[in-house]
């Protein structure tokens, strides 16, 4: 079976992005969330990114 991205839907905050790119990767979901709100402040990018894997990144089949 492949590896797939999905985004999250137990133990999500927002949309569940930051919980499965964690999952995929094999992280702690905190350290993207952490990554995303540097992001979000230093280069003013992050939310425009947010809102754009929200969109393109499949919710996972229950």
């Amino acid at each position: 079976m492949k590896k797939r991205l999905y985004r999250i839907n137990q133990g999500k905050k927002l949309t569940g992005v930051c919980g499965g790119i964690a999952k995929y990767c094999g992280i702690d979901p905190k350290i993207i969330r952490l990554i995303w709100v540097i992001c979000f402040f230093t280069y003013g990018s992050g939310l425009v990114a947010y809102i754009l894997c929200s969109i393109i990144i499949p919710k996972e089949r229950e």
